[in-house]
């Protein structure tokens, strides 16, 4: 007999709601103690006595033993405790950063389609229609609206004309390709004065990344850190970053990033900017350049130098300033007045929403 046959359903609430209260949780501390499952799950045990996250029916053994049965973590020997995270946690935090950065953005059902004076590689059809223009090519014309104003204008009957007036076309928004390369500042000042601003900017970039993959597939993102050098690094080593004792070569970053863009065909080009802390570092050769103490007008000039460049390239700089000094605000304003980017000067938890705010305007906005 065909159809369906429906049951009662009986929601599996064994250790559920429990192992996904506590997931949170370690995924968040994955992040602190930059992947370390070792480290992550005895600070969560130490949570637990305090603040008894367990319970007698589900323990965290229990939530130990799910995370390895659901394939989020593995015994490896010879890593610290036994353990490391799979790829599939990699993933989880990834989604899990991307739902709470950029919780508010709504899935579109289109995908790549950046509005731009430059010509993008096929387009897809809009709700806008307008009267034909010279230079409209014919897949564009509606007929259904094109043929509508002939009757309306010459009727059906023997007389039925159809005339240049009468067509209408679809509107066609061409597709372009975004190439992103996003800065993360790893100095030692990331975690000074007891305020962890490592850990928000890897949730970001982990966004990020997870955004292009689903909403803009067809776009790149290229990851890069910088301290007293620059390097590239994989969207896999992003919740394994750790702040290391580095002074700021924000030269050095932007030298990076504006190498990985020239090597980008699309011509929309952008650079985010994630820093707390003014530039303190140039490389000269194979030696450093290092001046911690106010401004250094040596190092100034050379970035104000480097952002220039940048806007000879048509890459906009926006830069995500973590700090609240005059002097240092004074700065971002003259490097962003240089390049003719953007700059917000944000808090911690302000961070993702002017992330997202600008990475979508970018998109819309004239590239010249």
């Amino acid at each position: 007999m065909k159809g369906f046959k429906f049951t009662e359903y009986i929601p599996d609430v064994k250790g559920g709601a429990d192992f996904e209260k506590l997931f949170d949780i370690f995924q968040q501390l994955l992040l602190i103690f930059a992947g370390n499952v070792a480290e992550a799950l005895d600070y969560m045990s130490e949570i637990d006595r305090r603040y008894n996250l367990t319970s007698d029916t589900y323990a965290m053994a229990d939530f130990i033993h799910d995370l390895k049965d659901k394939g989020y973590i593995k015994e490896e020997p010879g890593e610290d405790g036994g353990m490391v995270m799979t790829p599939k946690s990699e993933k989880s935090i990834r989604k899990s950063s991307l739902d709470e950065i950029f919780g508010k953005l709504k899935r579109s059902k289109t995908h790549g389609n950046h509005k731009s004076p430059y010509t993008g590689q096929g387009g897809e059809k809009s709700p806008d229609i307008r009267s034909f223009q010279f230079g409209d090519s014919l897949d564009q014309i509606s007929m259904t609206e094109s043929l509508k104003n002939a009757q309306v204008n010459s009727g059906l009957g023997d007389d039925f004309r159809l005339t240049e007036n009468d067509l209408e076309v679809i509107e066609t928004e061409r597709n372009l390709h975004t190439a992103t390369v996003l800065m993360i500042d790893i100095s030692h000042s990331m975690i000074l004065y007891g305020e962890d601003r490592i850990t928000p900017a890897k949730k970001v970039a982990l966004a990020m990344a997870e955004l292009i993959k689903t909403r803009y597939p067809k776009d790149t993102l290229d990851i890069l850190v910088f301290g007293n050098d620059a390097w590239t690094i994989q969207l896999k080593d992003i919740p394994y970053l750790e702040v290391g004792p580095y002074h700021t070569n924000t030269v050095a970053g932007l030298e990076l990033a504006m190498d990985l863009l020239r090597r980008r065909k699309t011509k929309n080009k952008q650079i985010f900017m994630i820093t707390d802390g003014k530039p303190t570092c140039l490389k000269e050769g194979i030696n450093y350049y290092k001046n911690a103490f106010g401004l250094d007008r040596k190092i100034v000039n050379k970035t104000l130098t480097i952002a220039a460049q940048a806007r000879r390239m048509n890459i906009p700089v926006t830069t995500f300033m973590i700090a609240t000094d005059p002097y240092l605000k004074q700065f971002v304003r003259d490097f962003t007045e240089v390049n003719k980017g953007r700059a917000y000067y944000s808090n911690l938890d302000g961070l993702g929403g002017f992330v997202l705010e600008d990475f979508e305007r970018n998109r819309r906005k004239n590239v010249r």
